[in-house]
């Protein structure tokens, strides 16, 4: 990459109204330009200007569905990119928060979010350390599954085929609880069998999510992680 692109790169995500559409689509869905701009707080022609930059640049893929309009982030490596910036630019976790609204929304992500397609927070962070302590998952140069993990997911009924260039499985540094999680196929496998069996529910408007019983059960007796520590 020459200092142009990195320069453009840079660009793009140095305005607010565009990192803010970026970290909302950090949830792994496509939204509608409407929905980003009511989100944003912006007119739906800003919003349209934006996104049509960042489309150009990349960072976005989009599609047209009669006259909607949807986009999301090109692919995980955006989505890292994204995530790795927040880590470095959040303010501490225990900083002051401005609203009982803000500090509310903020503690939820911090205890169980999705960063893109796995999950991240101390939730993330739980299931990343339970897996290492059981053997399932190296850390010591860079993540891997062992071949215990690899059955652990087999026995879960979680296909991990390899899809493209995407790694297997990859480190993602939490950006609130300056961790790394599990990412990669195995951990967007994961995620979405924790929603689909109902472990975990997507609450309120951003990408938090809570822990059922349900998960608090499976979590402890998959992985021997104490319910509290989910609350």
């Amino acid at each position: 990459m020459q200092s142009r692109d990195l320069a453009a790169l840079a660009a793009l995500l140095a305005d607010e109204t565009r990192a803010a559409f970026c970290l909302a689509l950090l949830d792994g869905r496509a939204w509608t330009a409407g929905e980003l701009a009511r989100q944003s707080r912006v007119a739906p022609s800003t919003a349209s200007e934006h996104l049509g930059k960042l489309v150009a640049g990349g960072l976005l893929t989009e599609e047209r569905q009669g006259r909607h309009r949807y986009v999301r982030l090109a692919d995980e490596r955006v989505a890292h990119l994204v995530e790795e910036l927040a880590s470095h630019s959040a303010p501490a976790p225990d900083g002051p928060a401005g609203t009982l609204r803000a500090a509310s929304a903020r503690s939820a992500m911090a205890r169980g979010r999705t960063c893109y397609d796995h999950l991240a927070g101390r939730l993330g962070i739980a299931i990343t350390e339970a897996m290492t302590a059981r053997g399932l998952l190296h850390q010591d140069t860079g993540f891997a599954l062992t071949s215990q993990g690899v059955g652990w997911f087999g026995e879960l009924g979680l296909p991990l085929e390899r899809k493209g260039r995407r790694p297997l499985v990859r480190s993602c540094l939490d950006w609130t609880e300056r961790k790394p999680h599990l990412a990669g196929t195995a951990g967007a496998e994961l995620c979405r069998h924790a929603l689909e069996a109902g472990w975990c529910v997507r609450i309120g408007s951003e990408r938090a999510v809570k822990v059922t019983a349900d998960g608090e059960r499976a979590l402890h007796d998959l992985l021997g992680i104490e319910p509290g520590i989910l609350r």
